[in-house]
């Protein structure tokens, strides 16, 4: 069948080869046409407020342009200190830009919206009746992020190698709230599925609630067994201060201790089988490092503080512990040169107690248990140890301490041909630490007794005077970092300089990949 006249001019002309002069004069009138509009609006916003910063005006209305999965009512809720009707004294346009930018500041703290958020504020139409002449209409224009993301990928490190599964759902119902759901499968953490949702209270980005299960299995070769933990938690978390967040969290988990090496210690068949563990924990973090990962100024300041199985908490586990985390970075300049040097140093130190309390039911503390306690030693904790190297040993299990502390000092020196921009360093350190486990005062002979809350109490008093009066265990080293976004990587040489009888150094290289180190 022979082609219509029309169809012979389109192909006619799609075979016309395109010319390039053509092109780049067609994205040159867009380009100039854009720019054009973008300069209109500026001159627009500039003779706005350059006129009218210091008059009286009254924010009459407030529209989110793209919002489309979002419900009016969370918007509302948000915008509501903006308009006019809720204050009984009008303000400048300055005063009334800052209240917006509040606003908008929370809407871009959702994580529900594409970066970044224009503003816009304009006077309305003076057509409608209900307008007066201070009013001014402001408009936002967010663009709402998917509604799911998913990613695989693996991981290796630390003696370890994964591969894991991210399911993430976004503003299911409206309110910015999320679903985040985790698979893994790993060498030694065997498998590990969570599932997590999370909504903000009152459309307040600064107050959340979270609720979460998980199941988990994970190989603890240096204390010779497999953990298995299932459970759930809430969480509430909040902001009081700029870099000042906390949290708040029950947790309930059933905990396994099995499928013990030939070898296992003595001290480990003691606490194998099930414990259930139902603990309320208070987290505060305070940081102002310019980039966590590597910082070069700044500091942070962490404490966990947990209670576990005391009065209607129950469970068969109960003690009291805390820990706490701390880091400090400064740049180090060079004597005429002008600007940052990219030198810096990083000092951390951190430390953590555990008090045994009396579980509902009974009639003395209960021991701690090996998979409650501290273990310290690693690439990541105290570098040239292995993992669970430091501190108390029952045969080849380190079977962790109940009061630990550890500190460590880094030089991170930029590649000189890679220059100060990358996130490359050379790293020196020295890093130590201590960790023991609480003593019974009454002496070998009354360890069948179980210790009362006295007994407990000397016991600790103990522990912390020995922690501070002997020499820590320590090594030295060197290395090269990477500073990922998503994660450090450490590859350093290392020396045990000081090491006691029943720990394990670790001499030469390691690898090391996190969110956190020493």
């Amino acid at each position: 069948m022979a082609e219509s006249p029309l169809h012979e001019s389109v192909f006619a002309q799609l075979r016309i080869p395109l010319d390039p002069a053509a092109v780049e004069q067609r994205e040159r009138e867009l380009s100039e046409r854009i720019h054009a509009q973008y300069e209109k609006t500026q001159r627009r916003q500039e003779e706005l407020i350059g006129g009218n910063s210091s008059k009286p005006v009254t924010i009459s209305s407030v529209q989110v342009i793209g919002a489309t999965h979002t419900r009016r009512g969370f918007l509302e809720r948000l915008f509501q200190p903006v308009l006019a009707h809720n204050h009984d004294t009008t303000y400048t346009l300055r005063e009334a830009l800052d209240e917006v930018g509040l606003a908008v500041d929370k809407l871009n703290r959702l994580g529900i919206f594409q970066q970044p958020i224009s503003t816009y504020i304009d006077v309305p139409d003076q057509t409608d009746p209900s307008t007066t002449a201070t009013d001014h209409a402001v408009f936002i224009n967010a663009k709402e992020r998917g509604r799911y993301s998913i990613k695989t990928g693996t991981e290796a490190g630390s003696q370890e190698g994964s591969a894991y599964l991210n399911v993430v759902l976004r503003n299911l119902f409206g309110g910015a709230e999320s679903l985040n759901a985790n698979a893994s499968l790993g060498t030694r953490t065997r498998s590990a599925y969570s599932a997590t949702f999370d909504t903000p209270i009152l459309s307040n980005p600064d107050l959340r609630f979270e609720i979460g299960g998980l199941a988990s299995s994970t190989l603890k070769t240096w204390a010779s067994h497999e953990e298995v933990l299932k459970g759930g938690n809430t969480r509430l978390l909040w902001q009081t201060a700029p870099g000042h967040h906390h949290e708040f969290m029950y947790s309930g988990l059933w905990r396994q201790v099995t499928s013990l090496a030939e070898n296992a210690s003595p001290t480990v068949r003691a606490d194998a089988g099930d414990s259930f563990k139902s603990s309320l924990t208070h987290t505060w973090v305070n940081d102002t490092r310019d980039f966590p990962m590597m910082p070069s100024r700044g500091y942070l300041f962490k404490t966990i503080t947990e209670v576990a199985g005391l009065g209607p908490l129950k469970g068969d586990v109960a003690f009291g512990k805390f820990e706490f985390n701390s880091q400090a970075a400064l740049p180090i300049p060079i004597p005429f040169v002008k600007g940052e040097s990219g030198i810096s140093f990083t000092a951390g130190l951190r430390g953590g107690l555990m008090y045994p309390l009396t579980p509902s039911g009974q009639d003395a503390p209960s021991k701690t248990r090996v998979n409650d306690r501290f273990q310290l030693g690693g690439p990541n904790d105290v570098r040239g140890f292995r993992l669970g190297g430091l501190g108390p040993h029952d045969g080849g299990d380190a079977v962790g301490g109940d009061v630990y502390a550890a500190g460590g000092a880094s030089l991170l020196i930029p590649f000189p041909t890679v220059g100060k921009d990358t996130p490359l360093r050379l790293q020196a350190f020295i890093n130590g630490g201590r960790s023991l486990s609480l003593t019974d005062p009454r002496g070998p002979s009354s360890e069948e007794k179980p210790m009362t809350s006295s007994d407990i109490q000397t016991s600790v008093i103990n522990a912390v005077n020995k922690l501070s009066s002997d020499l820590p265990s320590c090594a030295a080293g060197v290395g090269v970092v990477y500073a990922h976004p998503a994660a450090r990587f450490e590859v350093n040489f290392s020396v045990p300089l000081v090491i006691r009888k029943g720990e394990e150094g670790r001499k030469g290289l390691s690898f090391g990949v996190g969110m956190s180190f020493l």
